[in-house]
């Protein structure tokens, strides 16, 4: 009559209970009635029916699979007999290993320093006339008194360091992803202690990629605006291309149509281009005194009119709280400003995240260690299998084709609780590397699993010297072909750890960052660039031997290389979403995860179109 799976999803029983739950009794007595009509001609004998019914169900849902009563079980079951992975480093790589921890003491010192400049923004007497003068909190502090008393994960801190124009500490503009009201949320934050607030091009590479990790992930925007506009000097490289300013409020327009939340919070100066921001947001509060908003402020209109008119009178709080609509929400102190967002976001119809706590096992060897496994140079590198065993849960691991192809790892693991399909770098990518990574990344698009990059790809390929060298080479690159399909086609959530060096074609194949994952962290010790600098004399006699350059020319090409290729250099012009040290390697990828997780708890309504401000 019934079979047991259709019995459990119309019987709901507690697992930990041995009582019923029916929330479908209703529904269960009447198609008993339709169906043995004959039987249940009395109450008597319907009621007889229905214990009896409930009887069977019962034993039926108690020897059914655990997987189909609770999924919590399925974790705690089955990674535990994943294979144990040897993290032990033997001692012939102790040389090396001891030159590799030398060398990222050396770049994580340089690390701290820069950071400890841009926590500084605009330095301590534009903190001073910012906070002092203009009565208005620094965009740390609004930052702490916004986001939940918990830690967020702060995207490219050193973007805008030693750019061609001059520093702009961290673009100016500090951006990440923290949670407010318990929901995961990007926030653009600018700083107006940074060259007065006004907008670098570094800056706008900065939100637009804030924007488009939004959109991928399907998070809630939250903007808090003092911005000054664009710093004109350099509006060749602000206003006229498709990926310049005006690409922020074509954004907004359309996160707003794929029902992605967004709120500004107008807590300073907010004029010309910054005055968009707010205005295309769906909820906006100003704050009274310090929040202004116009296309153009009173000194503008003195030169234009010889009109007097203070910043207050022309586009203050009052005003567009009360006469112009631009503003949804008058608040008389930032205090009160945060209170109203975070008063927004309970709005949001957002499902809680399930608050269960999974049961994880700490890798078994120490994190610290991975400082001396990053590596110094692509001939520092020591086997990938040593770092994942300082970053999965209980070093687990289940690996994938473990025999062939052996230059590239495959295989999945767990992180903090989170199942992942892991492809590692473990050498030059070969041609069954390629093809086994290509099968790999299928499986995991088949079962929705995210996958884990660990780059460290190899310099330059050495270039055939025969035909049959030749063949080979060409049918490598065949499979590499087959292998970056499958990383750029599959529909799962992808992130990158550059733990070495990102060279060449290998590193888009490894999803580099014009394969666009999800994340892509560095570590201090990592080098981007086409080739290696240290290599770059090989590829010149090789492929030009009639080259004679000046050898001062050369010389000075190779300091460019080694200065360009730096992880602090690729940061500080976005080609990353930050630099992590080795050790936080595991709590950033689980906080990455949590995040991407969250779009499956988003009540999403089917309407196709923006919301439009007045």
């Amino acid at each position: 009559m019934w079979n047991s799976i259709t019995l459990c999803s119309l019987c709901k029983f507690s697992p930990s209970s041995t009582s019923l739950l029916f929330s479908r009794t209703p529904i269960l007595h009447h198609v008993l009635q339709r169906k043995y009509k004959d039987l249940c001609k009395d109450k008597k004998t319907a009621q007889i029916l229905r214990n009896q019914f409930c009887q069977v169900t019962k034993r039926t849902c108690n020897v059914l699979p655990r997987c189909l009563v609770s999924n919590k079980a399925k974790y705690r079951r089955y990674t535990k007999t994943y294979p144990v992975l040897d993290g032990h480093i033997p001692i012939v790589y102790q040389h090396v290993f001891e030159e590799n921890l030398r060398n990222s003491e050396a770049v994580i010192q340089r690390y701290s320093e820069l950071l400890e400049r841009v926590s500084k923004g605009g330095g301590e007497n534009a903190i001073m006339r910012h906070t002092q003068r203009n009565k208005k909190l620094f965009v740390r502090e609004r930052l702490k008194m916004l986001l939940d008393d918990e830690s967020f994960l702060e995207l490219s801190p050193l973007a805008g360091l030693s750019m061609p124009y001059g520093d702009v500490p961290a673009a100016g503009c500090v951006t990440g992803i923290g949670k407010i009201c318990g929901v995961w949320c990007v926030f653009m934050a600018n700083d107006a202690t940074v060259k007065g607030g006004t907008i670098y091009p570094i800056g706008v590479k900065k939100q637009l990629r804030a924007q488009e990790i939004a959109m991928q992930n399907r998070l809630l925007s939250v903007y808090l605006v003092d911005s000054g506009g664009a710093f004109l000097p350099l509006q060749s490289e602000l206003f006229p291309d498709k990926s310049d300013g005006g690409r922020v409020f074509y954004n907004e327009a359309i996160m707003s149509a794929m029902k992605i939340p967004q709120v500004a919070v107008v807590c300073g100066s907010c004029v010309a281009g910054g005055a968009y921001v707010p205005t295309m947001a769906e909820e906006t509060v100003i704050v009274d005194k310090i929040g202004t908003l116009f296309l153009a402020g009173p000194p503008l209109v003195k030169a234009a009119t010889g009109e007097n008119v203070s910043p207050e009178d022309l586009g203050g709080a009052r005003l567009h709280s009360k006469v112009s609509g631009c503003s949804d929400h008058f608040a008389s102190s930032e205090k009160e400003a945060y209170e109203c967002v975070r008063n927004i976001i309970s709005t949001l119809n957002y499902e809680p995240l399930p608050e269960e706590v999974v049961e994880y096992d700490d890798p078994l060897y120490s994190s610290d260690e991975l400082l001396g496994l990053a590596p110094r140079g692509y001939n520092y590198t020591l086997p990938v299998k040593l770092i994942l065993s300082r970053l999965i849960d209980g070093s687990r691991f289940q690996e994938f084709k473990a025999d062939y192809g052996t230059t590239l790892v495959t295989g999945f693991g767990h992180v903090e609780g989170h199942l992942v399909g892991i492809v590692a770098s473990n050498g030059e990518l070969s041609h069954d590397a390629s093809l086994k990574g290509s099968h790999f990344i299928q499986l995991c698009g088949q079962r929705s699993i995210p996958i884990l990059f660990f780059q460290n790809t190899a310099p330059h390929a050495a270039q055939p010297t025969s035909i049959a060298q030749a063949e080979a080479h060409a049918n490598r690159l065949k499979a590499q072909a087959s292998m970056m399909a499958a990383v750029a086609c599959a529909a799962v959530p992808k992130i990158t750890i550059v733990i070495g060096g990102c060279y060449g074609s290998e590193s888009y194949i490894m999803c580099g960052r014009s394969f666009s994952p999800n994340f892509l962290f560095l570590w201090p010790n990592a080098r981007v660039a086409l080739v290696d600098s240290r290599h770059f004399f090989t590829i010149t006699k090789a492929e030009d031997n009639d080259c004679k350059g000046d050898e001062s020319e050369l010389n000075h090409l190779k300091a460019k290389l080694e200065e360009e290729s730096s992880a602090f250099y690729s940061s500080a012009r976005l080609w990353d979403d930050g630099v992590i040290l080795p050790q936080n390697t595991r709590k950033v990828v689980s906080q990455c995860l949590e995040i991407i997780k969250q779009q499956k708890y988003q009540f999403i309504s089917s309407c196709q179109y923006p919301v439009i401000r007045m």
